[in-house]
């Protein structure tokens, strides 16, 4: 498991490369656990010295050294392992060994530094007399770095296993990187299979080797017993200390304590780590040395340990509050954990904050005036970081504790409701207990009564309709005015602004230039760095596409500077809606994922990324991972989404769900969709589900509720400035003209359709949007190309996307030179362009099904021989075409709706695909192709 160093391999090889060459002597010198025996091994097989004796000479061990007689009588490589073993008189036999080396021999001696008799001098404090013609080397073996542990790790642990990144840098830590010390901790890690999941709490909980025990334990107790404290008081301080350090935890004064380190480094107990600095060459060691210290020896220890540290700049409150703890010292350790929280919070480091509050106050028994402290203090980490798990259940137990004053019980309501709504989405539970909050907190405390009514202000949850959020938006300007506190009243601004812009609210932008981006308090950048990124999310949903990344980048700065890390997670959500709808989608899905993972111990903070990912997947004609990340992959209920993006999702399933020809399931899902969308009444959310929830109830035959859909639509929207949800309104006035036409059994009508659908292409194509501007364009196109066929209109698909339906559409005479232009041609060459457009986004199933549509305009070519043409062994255009769609997870009636043909057929097209690739089922179709 240690490579051979290249240095020590050339310097050997060397010595043999000539038989005239003069001998070479190579020192490898290393603490215990580097590898020098394994070295050692390693040159003796050097490929170099084929011809070459080799000879071992193990120090100590009487039987395993050469007679002097046998060395150098032909060339030879003599492996001399722990010459620190060595007595005097082994020494004066190695160096006459050594002294009498021929050319054409070498020597590789290897040695700890630290059991030397006489340090530097591995061969005895009687000088050496080194031939003239010696060339004498030294290497030095150094520990792992973390690349080298994380290697170990996977030749250890077996391929099926892994190490995070955090676990590999927890064993090199707690290992120094001694190779021993790291095989060994990983073995005890494997026998914990299958328990053990790669993680650093795992590392930090496996225990001590028991090969390092012994030796730093043999080390320890090779101290005598009047000089052992300082060897304990390093065991308890766990990590480089100083000099005087050591001797005030020791509690030996000053001339028996700087005695006693002497004496602990000359046994090699204790190392020196940098200059000045002293502890143990493995940190983990240290364990293993403070478990046999007497538990009353060891509380004082501890109890020094905490005012030492306590005298450090800054003071590491976190290691003293575990000092004090250890010791016995409850009140100091929460004291201590008290500062170490807010110091953590002040830096912006909110996890580790959340972390150590979680830990204590989950111990029992804290007396109920350091969780009142505690307590609050933890919500605020918890709502401004990124929170865990236990959190919210921590909060939950204290506000039902009857001891806490009435203020901290609101204070952690609020910041309960905040969690539950923010982080968690479960709106409905976040709602009640900030109501809750709102009254505790206007008697005693207004300003969190006004922040508990600003929360109120936010309108994205489910439920509340905007009168009601304006309702609060009153109540929460007034009790920020009252407060006094600039942060409050930039709290509510921030608020404000999410509120107006959500409804297009002409004074919204007025209001986006009123946040104090300049100030220099902490608390009111973070607010308005909320307030930019609220701005950001909701010109996203609007359609100002070209304003988000100015609103983004100053808000996500603003947040890194102030110390607001959910801000910034937000906002990279909001990002990824963006790239989404402004066609940037290379590498889309993978940054989709990635935030996913970064964010798992939160995933509501993902579903921006979920519902991206999601539609993604719809159009690639990836089916079954649609649904899977539409419905967020089971990590939370998606009926809890914000209002604009359950909207979004809503419109996807609905989609989907025509395409499997469920119209009637389709309905029904547009209609509870759109109910949510109604009662909010910020209309401009509607905009990503309008045009399939109108098709599906189009579809489904109940035109009633479709034209109220749009009348509702337009009637919300009034003169808001809200460019996509025009567009939207646009394309789902075409919808209702297409299914109008069809059901009326009226072709002739069918070209106003497609000019409803061209004014919603060009709409979109001024945000710019190129995938919708692609879709509305396909629809203009197929509606320009049923009214044109021979015979009239056939039935073909509304709203866009023509899932599901079939039609029957032919080449239509073109007209002659003199005539007016042929809508037919201009049709065809519009869907050519979106099938280049879907292509080039990456979206197969569009251009799939846009092809499709395109070969049933093209005549049959002259002079091809009757029949259909033969392919051979080779797919045919159509076989290909079905197989990908198929090896997407379609199924037959699925494909067949997409490019138009029967279920039969597309039976026909996979069974060729499969003979021809030889593939032996379904699944082994789609892994083939």
């Amino acid at each position: 498991m240690i490579a051979t160093c290249g240095s020590a391999r050339r310097s050997l090889a060397r010595a043999f490369a000539t038989p005239d060459a003069g001998p070479v002597l190579l020192f490898v010198e290393g603490a215990a656990g580097l590898g020098k025996t394994h070295l050692l091994r390693e040159l003796a097989e050097l490929p170099e010295t084929p011809d070459v004796a080799r000879l071992w000479w193990r120090c100590g061990a009487e039987s395993e050294r050469p007679e002097e007689d046998e060395v150098w009588r032909e060339p030879t490589l003599l492996l001399v392992d722990d010459v620190h073993r060595a007595d005097e008189d082994e020494l004066r036999r190695l160096r006459r060994v050594l002294a009498g080396m021929e050319p054409g021999s070498a020597a590789a001696v290897s040695y700890r530094p630290e059991e030397l008799p006489v340090p530097g001098m591995p061969l005895g404090g009687s000088a050496m007399t080194y031939p003239f013609r010696l060339t004498v080397l030294r290497d030095r073996l150094a520990p792992w770095d973390e690349e080298r542990v994380r290697r170990a790790a996977a030749e250890v642990m077996g391929e099926g296993e892994s190490c995070t990144a955090e676990a590999v840098s927890a064993l090199r830590e707690r290992t120094g990187g001694v190779p021993r010390a790291v095989v060994d901790l990983l073995a005890m890690l494997r026998e914990q299979r299958p328990a053990f999941t790669g993680t650093a709490a795992e590392v930090a909980a496996a225990g001590v080797p028991a090969r390092l025990a012994e030796l730093v334990l043999s080390r320890t107790y090779a101290v005598s017993p009047a000089h052992r404290p300082l060897v304990w008081a390093a065991a308890v301080l766990d990590g480089p200390a100083a000099r005087d350090e050591l001797i005030a935890v020791s509690g030996l004064g000053a001339a028996p304590g700087g005695d006693a380190l002497l004496r602990a480094l000359e046994s090699a107990a204790l190392a020196e780590l940098g200059e000045g600095r002293y502890g143990f060459a493995v940190p983990l060691a240290a364990d293993a040395v403070r478990d046999t210290v007497p538990g009353p020896v060891r509380q004082d220890l501890h109890r020094r340990a905490a005012g030492v540290l306590s005298r450090r700049q800054p003071v590491p409150w976190a290691a003293v509050g575990a000092h004090h703890r250890a010791a016995g010292e409850y009140r100091g350790w929460l004291r201590a954990v008290e500062k170490a929280a807010e110091s953590a919070a002040a830096s912006g480091r909110h996890q580790e904050a959340i972390t150590l509050l979680e830990r204590t106050l989950a111990t029992p028994g804290i007396p109920p005036q350091a969780r009142a402290r505690l307590a609050p203090l933890l919500a605020r980490n918890a709502v401004t970081g990124l929170r865990s798990d236990q959190t919210v259940e921590v909060l939950e137990q204290i506000v039902r504790d009857a001891d806490l004053p009435p203020a901290v019980r609101g204070e952690l309501r609020l910041d309960l409701g905040l969690m539950l709504s923010n982080q968690m989405g479960r709106f409905a539970e976040g709602w009640r207990v900030l109501e809750v909050a709102a009254a505790e907190l206007r008697e005693v405390r207004s300003v969190l009564a006004a922040r508990a009514m600003a929360a109120l202000v936010t309108p994205y949850w489910p439920g509340a309709s905007l009168d009601v959020h304006r309702g609060w938006l009153i109540k929460a300007a007034a009790a920020a005015d009252d407060s006094g506190d600039a942060a409050m009243r930039t709290a509510v601004l921030a608020n404000h602004v999410g509120l107006a812009m959500s409804w297009a609210d002409p004074e919204a932008w007025d209001l986006v230039e009123r946040l104090p981006v300049q100030s220099t308090d902490p608390a009111c950048a973070r607010q308005a760095a909320r307030g930019l990124c609220n701005a950001a999310d909701s010109a996203v949903w609007l359609g100002f596409y070209r304003r988000v990344d100015g609103l983004l980048t100053e808000g996500r700065e603003l947040a890194t500077r102030s110390g607001a890390p959910y801000t910034e997670h937000s906002a990279s959500g909001t990002r990824l809606l963006q790239e989404w709808w402004t066609g940037q989608w290379l590498g889309l899905a993978k940054r989709c994922e990635d935030f996913v993972a970064d964010t798992a111990d939160m995933p509501f903070l993902a579903s921006d990324a979920y519902v991206v990912r999601g539609l993604l997947a719809v159009a690639q004609g990836d089916w079954g991972e649609a649904r899977a990340w539409l419905s967020q992959r089971g990590t939370f209920g998606t009926e809890n989404l914000p209002v604009p993006l359950g909207a979004t999702a809503a419109g996807a399933v609905i989609r989907l769900t025509l395409a499997r020809q469920e119209v009637a399931d389709a309905a029904e899902q547009a209609r509870a969709a759109w109910t949510v969308v109604a009662d909010k009444g910020v209309w401009p959310w509607a905009a990503e589900l309008a045009p399939w929830a109108v098709e599906a109830l189009a579809r489904a035959g109940d035109t009633a509720t479709a034209h109220a859909m749009v009348r509702d639509f337009a009637q919300g929207l009034g003169d808001a400035d809200a460019p996509a949800a025009r567009a939207a309104l646009a394309w789902s006035r075409g919808v209702l003209a297409e299914s109008e036409a069809l059901a009326e059994g009226r072709p002739d009508r069918l070209p106003e359709a497609a000019e409803t659908y061209r004014k919603a292409a060009a709409a979109y194509a001024e945000l710019p949007r190129p995938y919708s501007q692609a879709l509305t364009t396909e629809c203009a196109a197929r509606c320009e190309l049923a009214a044109d066929a021979e015979g009239g209109a056939g039935e073909s698909g509304a709203g866009g996307a023509g899932e599901g339906r079939t039609g029957r559409t032919g080449p239509a005479a073109s007209a002659g030179p003199e005539g007016p232009p042929n809508p037919t041609s201009s049709a065809i060459a519009e869907l050519e362009s979106c099938a280049q457009h879907f292509t080039d986004l990456g979206a197969a199933w569009d251009a799939t099904r846009a092809r499709a549509l395109l070969r049933t305009q093209q005549p049959a070519k002259k002079g091809r021989p009757p029949g259909r043409p033969s392919h051979s062994d080779q797919l045919s255009p159509r076989e290909a075409e079905v197989a990908q769609l198929a090896s997407s997870g379609l199924t037959n009636r699925e494909i067949a709706a997409t490019l138009h043909l029967s279920p039969r057929t597309v039976e026909q097209h996979i069974a060729g695909a499969m003979r021809k690739t030889g593939a032996l089922s379904r699944r082994d179709l789609a892994h083939r192709f």
